[in-house]
């Protein structure tokens, strides 16, 4: 695996050891990130949601995001995103780590939202209540206009609307799918 553009392009990334983490191919980040292009610049505020190695969040920062989060309920995950950000010498004030599950992630509190979100659960995680936080009313997890966008199996029908999100494209490529949510 390897960053694909960017500051950190042709950089590879640590892989995890086990076969549980499933990550998301080069192939499927280069289209994601084609879409996300416009919206990255250096004021940009990137959640990495069930972030596994960490590859989305750091392809975002390689962009120019000027902060990542990264969330995993797995401390192997959240060590190996440790790993892959000291060896790519990415500086800690531009990225944070938190392992927790997606679900207790998304029902906290912050000071800030994010832009950009990645979303991306096992394929049998029951996604609903992460969906159902950032398109509550209260919430504050994705900015006015951010974008959530949900990786899932293209054989699993999403949601065309969540609360104030209401999904806008979607993407298909393989087994797999992009969902694309604003919030109204």
């Amino acid at each position: 695996m390897r960053v694909i553009a960017g500051l950190y392009r042709g950089r590879t990334l640590k892989s995890p050891a086990d076969t549980k983490t499933r990550p998301t191919s080069d192939r499927l980040r280069e289209t994601l990130f084609n879409v996300l292009a416009p919206r990255i610049d250096e004021s940009t505020r990137f959640l990495d949601l069930c972030a596994g190695t960490g590859a989305i969040g750091i392809e975002a920062i390689s962009r120019g995001a000027e902060f990542a989060t990264f969330v995993d309920k797995s401390r192997k995950a959240c060590a190996l995103i440790e790993d892959n950000l000291e060896h790519l010498k990415i500086p800690e004030d531009d990225t944070e780590i938190i392992c927790l599950p997606a679900e207790t992630f998304a029902g906290r509190k912050y000071e800030k939202g994010w832009d950009l979100v990645y979303f991306d659960p096992p394929y049998d995680l029951d996604y609903s209540i992460v969906l159902y936080e950032f398109g509550s009313p209260e919430s504050i997890l994705l900015n006015d206009d951010g974008l959530l966008v949900v990786e899932h199996h293209s054989k699993v029908p999403m949601p065309d609307a969540v609360g104030l999100l209401r999904r806008w494209r979607i993407l298909k490529q393989g087994d797999s799918s992009l969902s694309f949510y604003e919030r109204n």
